[in-house]
């Protein structure tokens, strides 16, 4: 297999340091002292070792579907992280102490980090900075801001992703019509077009590439599960479905829940990640589960 070909069977996810470990306490030193005395922090601190972060159990588990199949897409995590790389190197002494398999990373002293994605070949970049994730996005890759979240109360071995619809899997043309012209407008537009299906949004790609993922398992046997959990209710839920059928992509369960408040269902389903476009929503589920704002969308001007 070629290496071309090699990168584009991989899975791979960019994330920030600040995502993956806890640096809040060097962070606020940061904001308040500077540079200088950020830098003398971490350098002094570099054989402690950091606490895991909001996005740690997503990682962890990411790494581990690579050693259940030599056949499986492989899997790879890019460190991206504004630390220079001194300041870097305790950042890398926590991730061998931890056996995570992350061997690639960008260190940019400051600048921002979400040009290396591209380059790396990353399909999904997740950070705390969140000028970083609007760029990336505008720039047609799928990324969203780390909130400060709580974990579930129960875990599960399979790796567990929740998405939001509109604006994330989808494009936002539907949601745009709900806003500008009320939910009655938004309804009769989506049975009008209940067979046209519905555009690709800045998670598409990402969500194709769990799909190969769980496709190189036997049923029911997916170190991966999928939810989809939109606002939708009937009649609006039946676009989404042929919107999916016609992708040939597969969700594993879909939650229709008409405005209901998504926190508790996804609490129910164990989401390790829920990815949603709304301001709102993001800060109720963070409540509940691991939680990134998608800040895209008509909902994010």
């Amino acid at each position: 297999m070629s290496l071309e070909a090699a990168t584009e069977n991989r899975l791979t996810v960019a994330i920030s340091s600040r995502a993956l470990f806890d640096l809040g306490e060097s962070h606020t030193l940061f904001e308040r002292e500077g540079l200088d005395a950020y830098r003398a922090f971490q350098m002094a601190r570099e054989n402690e070792l950091l606490a895991p972060g909001i996005a740690f159990p997503l990682v962890e588990k990411l790494l581990r579907i690579n050693r259940l199949s030599a056949d499986t897409p492989r899997i790879e995590v890019i460190l991206l992280s504004r630390n220079s790389s001194d300041t870097g190197l305790r950042i890398f002494n926590s991730i061998e102490h931890y056996g995570l398999e992350i061997v690639r990373a960008a260190f940019t002293n400051g600048a921002p980090t979400w040009p290396y994605v591209h380059p790396f070949g990353a399909q999904l970049f997740l950070s705390a900075n969140h000028e970083d994730v609007r760029s990336a996005l505008e720039a047609g890759i799928a990324a969203a801001t780390i909130l400060p979240s709580k974990a579930p109360d129960w875990h599960s071995e399979q790796l567990r992703i929740a998405f939001d619809g509109d604006a994330v899997i989808f494009s936002d043309e539907s949601e745009r019509i709900s806003q500008e012209q009320g939910l009655q407008a938004f309804h009769d537009n989506e049975i009008e077009h209940a067979g046209k299906p519905l555009p690709g949004g800045p998670f598409r790609a990402f969500l194709d590439q769990l799909h190969r993922i769980q496709s190189a398992f036997p049923f029911g046997q997916s170190p991966i599960r999928t939810a989809l959990v939109t606002a939708r209710s009937a009649p609006a839920h039946k676009r989404v479905i042929l919107t999916l059928r016609e992708w040939g992509v597969r969700i594993d369960e879909a939650l229709f829940l008409g405005g209901r408040d998504k926190g508790p269902f996804l609490k129910t389903f164990g989401a390790d990640i829920f990815f949603d476009d709304s301001a709102r929503n993001a800060d109720l589920a963070r409540e509940h589960v691991a939680t990134g704002h998608v800040p895209h969308g008509v909902s994010n001007p």
